[in-house]
């Protein structure tokens, strides 16, 4: 074989023209026999592709009657999948699968700072576990799926470990989390009736107790502190009336008071879920234990040949246990005997734990997705690396393309080893969730990585999950197909033009994972929830060829950004067009950005007296165009939005000037005067390209 010739066997992915030339080659040469013998090793190590579940040119299909929905093609009927192991219908039997197929091996796993991970075994998480629910039921709690008991905690084991606990004796859990904000944790203390509450640490008691000394959670009576505390906290504690005992005492407690367990039965509450929301308090989604069996189960069936978690399987545990997509990952690993490893605690530290671990699961968000993404890239700095790196990249995206997942090619070798070494090394699956992920960036790191990657789509609501990619469609830009746990069909939004004959409209979701309802809240759960049991998502999607769905739309003006957060854009533009030099305002953001921006009109009578006092001068349309003058306006705006109570991702990081009113005859007002949003989406698309492509956050 000529030099050249080698040179282009060496660069083809698929070796189609080697294969030709082999079969030009007369057997009986030297050169002929070596050639049949090189093709005939390249047959015998060539990288499989995955074997898809079902065919993925149709991955769902329509249900017989069922107004156009449509369900997994996995199914073999019309009725969706409740649970995938006969003696697993609760997370209580799901943990109990979980000791007898570990055989009693690691479960929960933590370290220190420089430490290596230190490891419970699956009967000690037990033991502990039954301690924690005999001594709640020492404290004058019951056996009841109404006996709600709070959690306000990072990740770490004590949190799986009260909440199996609480799971063998019929109790059901309630997450409390920093984000939401005291008012809000005050709100959702009283809603839930929360007189017991378990904290990691000091300073969040403190913050409980101060709702007790101000009258707000009257009903707070206990509460557990993880870590030590001081003599002072107990005192505190004391004088309003509330008991504050160690984690320790608890199990010493439940241990000397041993109570066989009582476990849960399907139809059971197993959490109230209490979502973050856009506007007023949050809502307690009441999820039972069939909700979360059910939306596991769907997955282990999605990728039963390809996945199959077991006891070697290690998570890592980052993402907040307070939701439900976290949740359900662990509840999956537990019920196969896996291990679970839990972060130190600092994001800042993430890597460091990795490298550690070395996990087989990694769960992430598409936020976490976009720096390593940005990272990579930043790292090729000089053009040389730039240009290994997109052609390494795309030698790998061409195997995605046939289905090929590996990490052991050339390219892994050559380029993309430390990026996968910085995981650990033995990352075999990713799934991501909470948020859309550019097509981009997941293309990429599906690449780089080497791991079989998903995209789910979901909320609370379902249990976390009802649309989720399948094993061999590597394909970006859309969320998968109809998990087997549920139905999902399409219905008309005539407002925004979406009809459902056109596979186009609102995504509504059916089956056993969806939640029962909002806690002590009938209006809300029938805003939601409608009389034949269909959740109304508020998201519009659109069903693509091959039956997977893609997301195109909110039917409200509420949208995520990257990092999974609901922003509500007009509460945030009402407190914005407090600012007096702005008119009007058009608060915009994306869920592929981290970030918001706005387009500002500013007020025309009070813009130049405004400017003067700040030191500039000029006509209304040279104040407009003056960059000094947009960077004062901005920041009064910000001013205004922290004396409002906006959070730090509500505020907006960049602003557009534009001197022309909004109305209604220029196609940007409804007749009723509210903003025609996607009208001013695209008219200002140029404005919004580029201060996203400018701002560096």
């Amino acid at each position: 074989m000529q030099a050249h010739e080698l040179f282009r066997y060496f660069r083809m992915p698929e070796l189609v023209d080697f294969r030709q030339y082999v079969r030009t080659l007369p057997t009986n040469t030297l050169m002929g026999v070596g050639a049949f013998a090189a093709l005939t090793f390249w047959y015998a190590t060539r990288p499989k592709a995955l074997k898809p579940p079902c065919d993925l040119s149709m991955q769902s299909v329509e249900v017989a009657g069922g107004e156009g929905a449509r369900r997994s093609t996995l199914l073999d009927s019309d009725e969706p999948l409740e649970y995938f192991y006969d003696d697993v219908r609760t997370l209580y039997e799901g943990f109990q699968r979980g000791i007898q197929v570990s055989n009693n091996g690691p479960c929960l796993g933590s370290r220190k700072p420089n430490q290596p991970y230190e490891w419970l075994s699956y009967k000690q998480v037990e033991d502990l576990a039954e301690c924690i629910g005999s001594a709640l039921l020492q404290k004058v709690f019951k056996i009841t799926p109404d006996q709600f008991i709070g959690i306000f905690s990072q990740n770490r084991p004590e949190w799986v470990i009260i909440e199996q606990g609480c799971f063998a004796y019929s109790m059901v859990t309630v997450p409390l989390y920093d984000t939401l904000g005291a008012e809000a944790i005050t709100y959702i203390v009283n809603k839930a009736d929360l007189s017991l509450i378990f904290v990691d640490k000091p300073e969040k008691a403190g913050i409980l107790l101060e709702g007790v000394e101000n009258k707000l959670t009257p009903g707070l009576k206990i509460i557990i502190v993880m870590d030590s505390y001081s003599s002072d906290l107990v005192e505190r504690g004391k004088k309003c009336g509330v008991e504050i005992i160690s984690m320790k005492a608890m199990e010493d407690l439940g241990r000397a008071n041993r109570q066989k367990p009582k476990p849960p039965a399907p139809e059971d509450l197993a959490i109230v879920c209490f979502t973050s929301g856009t506007t007023g308090n949050p809502k307690g989604a009441l999820i039972t234990h069939r909700n979360i069996v059910s939306d596991c189960s769907a997955f282990v069936k999605m990728t039963e040949k390809t996945v199959n978690p077991s006891p070697d399987d290690i998570l890592i545990s980052f993402l907040p246990l307070a939701h439900m997509f976290e949740r359900v990952v662990e509840c999956v690993m537990l019920c196969h005997g896996a291990k679970i490893g839990f972060f130190q605690g600092d994001i800042r530290l993430l890597m460091d734990d990795l490298k550690v671990l070395q996990p087989t699961i990694f769960p992430v968000v598409p936020r976490l997705l976009n720096r390593m993404f940005d990272r990579i890239f930043g790292q090729a700095n000089t053009t040389l690396k730039r240009w290994l790196l997109d052609f390494a990249s795309k030698r790998k995206e061409a195997e995605l393309r046939r289905g090929i997942i590996r990490n052991n090619s050339l390219w892994d070798k050559l380029i993309f080893h430390k990026i996968q070494s910085s995981l650990g090394g033995k990352v075999r699956l990713m799934i991501t969730g909470a948020a859309p992920v550019s097509a981009t960036v997941l293309t990429f790191l599906r690449a780089a990585l080497g791991c079989q990657f998903y995209e789910g789509y979901g909320q609370t609501e379902c249990g976390a999950g009802c649309c989720l990619s399948l094993p061999g469609d590597w394909t970006a830009g859309h969320v998968g197909a109809p998990m087997p746990c549920c139905f999902i069909k399409l219905i008309d939004v005539e407002e925004m033009n979406y009809m459902a004959a056109k596979g186009e409209g609102e995504v509504c979701v059916k089956g056993p994972n969806v939640f029962q309802g909002y806690l002590k809240d009938p209006v809300k759960t029938a805003e939601v929830l409608d009389k034949d049991g269909w959740l109304h998502t508020g998201d519009i999607g659109k069903w693509l060829p091959n039956g997977t769905l893609k997301i195109i739309d909110r039917k409200k003006h509420i949208f995520k950004l990257a990092q999974g957060e609901y922003i509500a854009p007009e509460k945030i533009e009402n407190i914005y067009l407090r600012s007096e030099p702005v008119s009007q305002v058009f608060v915009h953001g994306e869920s592929l950005q981290a970030f918001l921006i706005a387009i500002v009109v500013p007020d025309a009578e009070t813009l130049c007296p405004w400017a003067r006092k700040k030191g500039f001068d000029g006509t209304f349309e040279e104040l407009c165009r003056n960059k000094d003058v947009k960077k004062a306006i901005l920041e009064d705006m910000v001013r205004i939005g922290n004396d409002s109570g906006l959070k730090s991702f509500e505020q907006v990081k960049g602003i557009a000037i534009h001197p022309e009113l909004f109305s209604i005859s220029n196609g940007f007002l409804t007749p009723t005067m509210k903003a025609k949003r996607p009208e001013l989406r695209k008219y200002f698309r140029s404005q919004i390209d580029e201060l996203y492509s400018t701002i560096k956050v």
